[in-house]
């Protein structure tokens, strides 16, 4: 049945044993070969569990990367923020010391003539000096001296008021007044101790173009271009 030959009390004895024998060394190979596998199995678990820990840790890396971007931008943000609001709270109060800046300037002027005026009568009361001089007339049609009064308009703002007052303050005025200001005309007031080409000065000085609609010797009226576009009206 199994291609053994049979002798007279059954199988012979040494076919049966080679039989076994190859049949044991087969078993013991693949046994071998089984062990061979589960080893390399057991390897390849291993690193799949290791690969998996690493998966697993830089999942969790880039969740905290993750969440560390998402508050730094939310960090920069309240940064912009900030500092525009800060920047806004600057501009404002830079603004208001420009215009606090003009009117000291003003009342120091005003104080300095005030001082002057004291000076001189203290003088002329001591040197007998009467003090009965006019005030200087101009000695051109285009110099203005003593008090004068200048009306100018229309401004958009009280700002551009401000910023002529200053131009006003430079060209060597003293008590310098803003009598009127409505409806966006604006007449001042101020004091020129010497001869000044008015209109020429404030050509140079003031931000605002304008054209001339009256002049006297001790009065005169200036119309803002109104052409002129709202940054240069502004400047």
């Amino acid at each position: 049945m199994n291609g053994f030959r049979r002798s007279l009390f059954g199988y012979r004895r040494a076919e049966v044993e080679d039989a076994i024998s190859l049949r044991d060394a087969r078993i013991l190979g693949l046994e071998l070969n089984a062990d061979a596998q589960r080893a390399a199995i057991d390897e390849f678990e291993g690193e799949t569990t290791a690969l998996s820990g690493m998966v697993l840790e830089r999942e969790r890396e880039i969740r905290v990367l993750d969440q560390r971007l998402r508050e730094a931008n939310e960090c920069h943000d309240r940064s912009i923020a900030s500092l525009d609001a800060i920047t806004g709270r600057l501009e404002e109060l830079e603004a208001q010391a420009r215009g606090q800046a003009t009117r000291i300037r003003m009342k120091a002027l005003r104080e300095a003539v005030e001082v002057s005026k004291k000076v001189k009568a203290l003088t002329d009361a001591e040197t007998g000096d009467t003090g009965g001089q006019a005030e200087p007339e101009p000695a051109d049609e285009g110099l203005y001296a003593g008090r004068v009064k200048l009306e100018i308009g229309p401004l958009g703002d009280f700002s551009q008021l401000v910023g002529f007052e200053d131009a006003v303050g430079q060209i060597g005025a003293s008590e310098i007044s803003v009598e009127r200001f409505s409806e966006g005309r604006a007449t001042l007031s101020m004091n020129l101790d010497q001869p000044v080409e008015l209109l020429r000065e404030l050509e140079e000085l003031s931000n605002l173009e304008f054209k001339v609609r009256h002049t006297a010797a001790d009065n005169l009226i200036l119309d803002v271009d109104e052409d002129q576009g709202p940054e240069q009206r502004a400047a």
